[in-house]
Parts: C-alpha cells; structure tokens; sequence
C-alpha cells in the first residue's frame, strides 16, 4: 500500500474518535471538524516524511485539538469576553484535556457520539443523516445513496440537522440510560448504514472501506454490552457477522461480482458463522421479532444451506413476507421478489417488482432484477432496456460488468 493510501485509511478509520473527543472538548460541531480536517491535512504533509505515529488517532486528537484552541482564541480577539467566573472556569482546560487523552478516554467516544446525534430534537432522518456525515464521514453522495434521495435533498437535510444543533443548543453530553432507550433504533439504523456503505464497496475499494464493516460490528458488540436482553441488538450484530462472513467469496479474481447462489461456500467464514447462528438462537428465545431479527433469520438460512441447491427458498419468502408487515417498504418487497421468483417463478416475481417502478426508478436493483425477470420470461427486448436503465445507475464498474454480461447473454441468444 502507498504512503497516501495507507494515510487515508487511517485518516477513515480515526474519523470518529477523533470528532468524538474533538465535540467532547469543543461541543461545537464546526469548530470539530475543522479542526479535523486541518489535522488530517497536517498529517498528509508530515506523516510520508517522519513515518507513522504510534497512534494515529491520539495523534490528530493532539493536533486538532491545538488548531481548535488557536481558532478559538482567534475569534476571542472580535468577540465581547464572557464573564469573568467563565473564563476563570476554562484556565486549566488544556491541562484536563492533556490529561484525560492521556486515559485512553478518546477509544470509544464514537458510540457515545452516534447517541448524541440522535438526539429527539432531531427528526429521525436528520438524526441518521448526520450521524453518518459527523461520525462515518460518508459523502453526501454516499447518505443520499443510502436513503434513495437526490444529493441536494441530502445535502439541505444535513444542513437543515446542524443549523438545528447550533439553535436549539443540543448538549454533547452523553445521555443517561432513558435517553439511549429512546435513541437505541435511531442509533442501531445508523451502524447498519455504516456496515451497507463498507459492505457495498467495490472489489477495488473493498481493502479500503472494509473498516467500515468492522467498525460497525464493533459499535454493535458495544451496543450490545448496554443491552444484552434486546433480541434486536442481537439481531443486528447476527445480521453483519452473517453477511460479512461471506466477504471473501463475494468477487471474483478480475473484481467481477459473484452472485450468492455462484459463492465458493468454502470460503465463508465459519467463525462468524457460528456466533451469527447462536445469537440468532438466544435472540428467538425471547419472542419478540423486529426487522434486524428477521432479516438474520434469512441470512442465517443461506448461511445453513451447503450448496445454493439446499436453500429454503420458501421459508425466505415467508420471513420476507413478515418484514414487509414489520418494515414495509419497496426496497424489502423487491428482495422478496426474489425469493418469489425462485418459489413461484418470474411472472410471479414480475407482478411483484412492476408496481414498484414510481418508488424505485432510480435504483440500480430495481432495474437489474427486472431485466433479469424479463430474460427469464423471454421478452428480450425490455429486458435489453431495463439493463441498460441498470448499468446508467450503477455505482460501481463491478456491477456494470455484471449487467453487461447479461446484455452479453441477450445478444448471443438473439444469434441463435
């Protein structure tokens, strides 16, 4: 890895406890990540130079901090000081600062800054949105990918989220045990959007943004810590563990991607695996289901079948039909789609995705499995154009390639 590649890795994955301890510090969500991204500049020019620090993250903590302090005293210059019992209360900050760094407190500030941004006086789709922006820093591009909007619709919520931060003086303290209760669903769906956005990366970027899938299960493992009665948090984790086990097996050696019912099962992780299917067991105990839950159970299927031959296509269906009364939605309806057309057959399926179109039309899935129903059903012209509609929407060379060769398959078929 390049000394450039290797640094925005690390820069990646220190995002968020750096922004944690920078807010727990400043508790001003601007002056945090500017002082961000002024370190992590800082480290692009001093890092390829004097190698690696120790600790990366305690590094740009360091220096964030510093460039924090001297913004703060440069805007101290042209503004009224405060009273004097105030600054009288501040003389020693960098002192506690020093000192609390010193304890290792910054490790996990990320988890109790994703409760902090779900805070109640923001509406859930804010609450998700910057938590995404502030802790994971994904683009606006990537959270508006996540939430099937448009860039700028993204980008006026998030702003919309911080201008509401600053007026209503939302407080960077970690919340009790009432307020994390409250926030536990908000927080749960942004560690599941975060895994989504390293577990659809690219064969390309996979190295890159693979620590996003363990970050996210760490935050889970977390989560779970504060609630180990909650069959959802063991839902959730189950879910990551299931699906990640089976990174390895997911591209093939040119970075093409390989269908799940095309995956070399030998490859899967059978550690994650097993402590997937066991948490699933502990979670079914409790006889509560919610859509995390659920959506374990369908992976744990594909995880307990041998071959893609063994799957329980139908027991799918069902548990697809349970999250689409818990959690409906388009997006659950089209992967239920497949399960039905494995059932069922493709006209089945077809009568299922067509409706979808006005909620749907600019998703890549969409557009991919309807041109692979209508192939199936021989009508290849409209399968030719929903293809084409797919690969204009897709995010990745990887999954162009693969609707390319079913358009391959189409012209092959119409030689013949």
């Amino acid at each position: 890895m390049t000394d450039l590649a290797w640094i925005d890795a690390a820069l990646t994955g220190a995002r968020p406890q750096v922004l944690g301890a920078l807010l727990r510090y400043f508790r001003d969500l601007d002056i945090a990540e500017e002082a961000f991204q002024e370190a992590s500049l800082k480290a692009l020019k001093t890092w390829p130079q004097k190698g690696p620090p120790r600790d990366p993250t305690a590094w740009l903590i360091f220096v964030g901090r510093n460039v924090a302090i001297d913004s703060v005293r440069r805007r101290a210059k042209t503004t009224e000081l405060p009273p004097e019992e105030l600054l009288s209360d501040l003389s020693d900050a960098e002192a506690d600062i020093a000192e609390r760094l010193d304890g290792g407190q910054y490790r996990d500030d990320i988890l109790r800054l994703l409760f902090i941004c779900c805070h109640p006086d923001l509406p859930a789709t804010q609450q998700i949105a910057l938590a995404l922006r502030i802790v994971s820093g994904l683009s606006v591009k990537q959270i508006a990918r996540a939430f099937l909007v448009g860039e700028s619709a993204m980008e006026q919520r998030i702003t919309r989220a911080k201008a509401k931060v600053a007026a209503n003086n939302v407080p960077f303290e970690a919340p009790g045990p009432v307020e994390r209760a409250e926030r536990l669903g908000a927080v749960a769906a942004m560690v599941y959007l975060v895994f989504n956005e390293g577990y659809s990366a690219a064969a390309n970027e996979a190295n890159q943004r693979a620590p996003l899938c363990d970050e996210a299960i760490r935050l889970a493992r977390l989560l779970l810590r504060l609630y180990p009665a909650k069959p959802e948090i063991m839902g959730l984790l189950a879910l990551m563990l299931l699906q990640h086990s089976r990174t390895s097996s997911r591209f093939d050696a040119t970075g093409d991607v390989v269908l799940l019912d095309d995956q070399n099962r030998g490859l899967w992780n059978r550690v994650m695996i097993t402590e997937g299917l066991a948490l699933i067991d502990k979670a079914i105990r409790h006889r509560q289901r919610g859509p995390y839950l659920v959506q374990a159970c369908i992976a744990a299927l594909h995880a307990r079948a041998a071959t893609a031959a063994e799957t329980d296509w139908a027991e799918i269906d069902l548990l697809y039909g349970v999250l689409e009364r818990i959690e409906p939605s388009p997006v659950v309806t089209l992967n239920r789609a497949v399960a039905t057309m494995k059932v069922h057959g493709a006209q089945a399926a077809l009568a299922m995705v067509d409706p979808l179109r006005p909620a749907l039309e600019g998703y890549f899935y969409f557009h991919g499995l309807r041109g692979a129903l209508l192939q199936q059903l021989d009508r290849a012209e409209e399968a030719r154009e929903a293809f084409n509609c797919a690969i204009s929407l897709a995010q990745t060379p990887a999954e162009a390639a693969h609707i390319r060769s079913h358009l391959d398959q189409l012209s092959l078929s119409s030689r013949t």
